[in-house]
């Protein structure tokens, strides 16, 4: 089996884990980024994590969490196989010798090497399944019947294309690649970085699961935890009517945001994005690894 195939495999199986414990915190914060700034006087639809997880629960049940899952499910799988496989790509091409290690900056530019390629997957996906998370936040909030304008991820990618050209799937490109290129820089570093440390200058690959849980949950907050205000944007720019759009563009939208909401609009939904980002990566670079292990 070629090392390429192996990337394949094995970020398959990682996006696969990484999805199931990550994607009811990611509806969430889809559900408090989206919704729309209350009127003055008036409470916001979801006082804050917790209620918006109550509110979903009561009005869709548990599977209201995992709304929105076919699409990334389908093609998380396909994202995580890119992400590794370039990122594997890159490190062939940055060593310096066959099998030598890479150091923590290599690890920094191929992370950011495997950003631009997988934006392009990226873009489209998150599209549809913003528009399918949020559609329940941004109904009208007076009116007692939830509009629900979307049947599937399918019937958003028709109305898209619609509305907007195959150019439309890929509304937010601009900050979905200023989300992933320093973000797989940061998390790929991060995570060689922890990994080295652990193994205390030996070779990293006998490292022990709970080192690995560690660092993989370390490395996904540090991709949030760098880009988030950049993930705030894209939200809200993918879930912008095509026809009478609120903002221009992406510097639109984040001056936009920081007037009406200040520093605190450009974090809102950060809590359950950190908190999916630990175990959901963790379970991703796990699974990653015991299965590129596995394949030898």
């Amino acid at each position: 089996m070629g090392e390429v195939a192996k990337d394949l495999t094995a970020g398959t199986v990682g996006g696969a884990a990484q999805l199931i414990v990550g994607h009811p915190f990611d509806t969430i914060k889809v559900k408090l980024q989206s919704q729309p700034a209350p009127l003055p006087g008036q409470a916001p639809k979801y006082a804050g994590a917790v209620d918006a997880v109550k509110q979903t629960l009561a009005a869709e049940g548990p599977r209201g969490l995992y709304k929105g899952m076919g699409a990334p499910l389908a093609t998380v799988a396909a994202f995580n196989a890119v992400l590794f496989s370039v990122r594997g790509q890159m490190e062939t091409l940055l060593r310096s010798q066959p099998g030598a290690p890479l150091t923590v900056n290599q690890q920094v530019v191929a992370g950011a090497g495997a950003g631009v390629a997988v934006s392009f997957l990226a873009c489209p996906t998150e599209l549809i399944k913003c528009r399918l998370q949020a559609q329940s936040a941004l109904a009208s909030s007076d009116s007692a019947v939830v509009a629900v304008k979307y049947g599937g991820p399918m019937d958003v990618a028709r109305h898209v294309l619609k509305s907007g050209g195959v150019s439309g799937l890929f509304k937010g490109l601009v900050p979905t690649m200023a989300r992933e290129i320093p973000g797989n820089a940061a998390m790929f570093g991060v995570y060689e970085l922890l990994k080295q440390s652990f193994a205390g200058g030996q070779d990293t690959s006998h490292l022990g699961r709970g080192h690995l849980i560690v660092a993989g949950g370390l490395a996904g907050a540090s991709f949030w935890a760098s880009v988030y205000p950049t993930d705030v944007v894209k939200s809200v720019i993918q879930v912008d009517d095509y026809k009478n759009p609120k903002f221009s563009g992406s510097i639109d939208a984040f001056r936009k945001i920081l007037a009406s909401e200040g520093i605190k609009g450009l974090y809102k939904g950060f809590g359950p994005a950190m908190a999916r980002s630990v175990p959901a990566n963790a379970a991703c670079f796990l699974a990653y690894e015991v299965t590129r292990s596995s394949l030898g």
